[in-house]
C-alpha cells in the first residue's frame, strides 16, 4: 500500500502542511532545521502510532498548542486515517470512519517503515530494541501473535505485581508459560525465515559477515514451567520475572563477538539499515502489497559504494520511498515522482 495524502497540524515546527504523494520516490529537501524530519515522523505516526524518534509523543506537539492532528489516505488498499494526540497523552485515532480501540490496529492499515540516522541502535541499544523489530515481522506473518503477546505481556505484569507484593507467583505461571511459548515459538520461526534476506541484505550493504541468532530469554533446552518453579526465590528478591520472552534477544555477532563491540558506528548503521530492509524483503513476498519506507538523509553519512548498495536493495523492494535530502537531486534513486521544498516548517510543492 502508498501513502496517498497527508495532511499536518501542530507536529514540531510543521503548523499545518498537506502532501499529495504517489507510490513511486517523493523527494523531500531543504536545509537542516527546516521540518523534513517532522513530515517523515508524521507518515511514521500514522501507520504506528508513535514516533521513531523519541517514545515520548507529547514532544512531537507544536509549541503555543495542545494537540497535534494528522490525516491520511493510502491506495492498494484504500484506507482513511485520523489520528490525535493531546498534550495529557490521551489521543484518538479514526480507521475508515471507526474508532480504533487500539494504536496496533493502524499497522494493518498502512505498512511503513524507517532508516533514519539513529538507526545504528537496533545495533548498539538494548535487546528491546531488537525485540521490537522481531515483533513488528512476526506481527504481519503470524495473525495469532498479538493476541498471544498482549495475553503474556498482562499476565507478566500479574506475576510481577505478585512478587512485588510478596505473594505466591505460582498462581500465573501456567498460563505465562502458555503465552510465553507461543510468542518464543513465533518469534524464533519468523527469524528462520528471514535468514536468507538478511545474509545477503548485510552481505551487499555492509560487506560484513554478521552473525544472527535467537535467544528466546530462557535456555533453549529447558521447558519455561521449569525455569520459572527454579528462579521463583531468585524472581522473589528482585521483585520481577527474570526469565522469558521479555528477556529475549536477536543476538548479532562478527566472529563470535558482539557487534556492538567490534563495528564502528558507520559500520552499525549499515548492519541496521540491512535488517530493516531484510524484514521488508521478507514481508514483501509475504503480504503481497509494497510497503512505504522513510529514508531520513541517506547519502549524508554513507561513501559512493554503500550508498549504491544501499539503492539498489531499496529499488528491489518495488515499494514507495519518502526520502528527505539536504539537495533537490536524488541522482542515484532517479528521478523523484513528487517534490516537496521545506523552509522553517513550511512546505512547498514543486511539482
Amino acid at each position: 500500500m502508498s501513502l496517498a495524502s497527508l495532511q499536518i497540524s501542530g507536529v514540531r515546527s510543521i503548523g499545518a502542511a498537506s502532501l499529495e504523494l504517489r507510490p513511486g520516490l517523493n523527494l523531500i529537501f531543504g536545509p537542516n532545521g527546516s521540518g523534513k524530519t517532522s513530515i517523515l515522523e508524521s507518515a511514521f505516526l500514522v501507520g504506528r502510532g508513535r514516533s521513531f524518534r523519541t517514545r515520548h509523543t507529547e514532544q512531537l506537539i507544536s509549541r503555543g498548542v495542545d494537540r497535534l492532528q494528522l490525516f491520511a489516505t493510502t491506495t492498494d488498499p484504500a484506507h482513511r486515517i485520523g489520528f490525535e494526540y493531546r498534550r495529557d497523552e490521551s489521543y484518538v485515532g479514526r480507521l475508515d470512519g471507526q474508532d480504533i480501540r487500539s494504536l496496533a490496529e493502524l499497522p494493518g492499515a498502512f505498512f511503513v517503515e524507517v532508516i533514519d540516522p539513529e538507526v545504528h541502535r537496533l545495533v548498539e541499544g538494548a535487546p528491546g530494541e531488537r525485540r521490537r523489530w522481531l515483533d513488528w515481522g512476526v506481527f504481519h506473518v503470524e495473525p495469532s501473535f498479538l493476541d498471544s503477546w498482549l495475553r503474556f505481556s498482562r499476565t507478566l505484569k500479574q506475576r510481577n505485581a505478585a512478587l512485588r507484593q510478596g505473594m505466591d507467583p505460582a498462581i500465573w505461571d501456567a498460563e505465562l508459560v502458555t503465552h510465553g511459548e507461543r510468542v518464543a515459538s513465533a518469534r524464533g520461526e519468523w527469524l528462520k525465515s528471514v535468514q536468507p534476506f538478511w545474509k545477503q541484505a548485510v552481505l551487499q550493504l555492509s560487506g560484513l559477515e554478521v552473525d544472527m541468532s535467537y535467544y528466546q530469554g530462557w535456555a533453549a533446552d529447558r521447558a519455561l514451567a521449569e525455569v520459572l518453579a527454579d528462579g521463583r526465590d531468585r524472581d522473589r528478591t528482585r521483585g520481577s520475572t527474570l526469565s522469558g520472552p521479555q528477556r529475549a534477544d536477536v543476538k548479532l555477532t562478527v566472529q563470535g563477538r558482539p557487534a556492538r563491540e567490534v563495528l564502528s558506528r558507520g559500520q552499525q548503521k549499515l548492519v541496521a539499515a540491512a535488517l530493516v530492509l531484510a524484514l521488508l524483503q521478507r514481508l514483501r513476498g509475504e503480504r503481497n502489497t509494497p510497503p512505504t519506507l522513510l529514508l531520513d538523509d541517506p547519502a549524508a553519512e554513507l561513501d559512493t559504494q554503500r550508498l549504491g548498495a544501499l539503492v539498489d536493495l531499496v529499488k528491489a523492494l518495488d515499494c514507495q520511498l519518502i526520502v528527505t535530502s539536504l539537495h533537490a537531486d536524488l541522482a542515484n534513486f532517479g528521478l523523484p515522482e513528487r517534490v516537496f521544498h521545506v523552509e522553517r516548517g513550511v512546505v512547498s510543492s514543486l511539482g
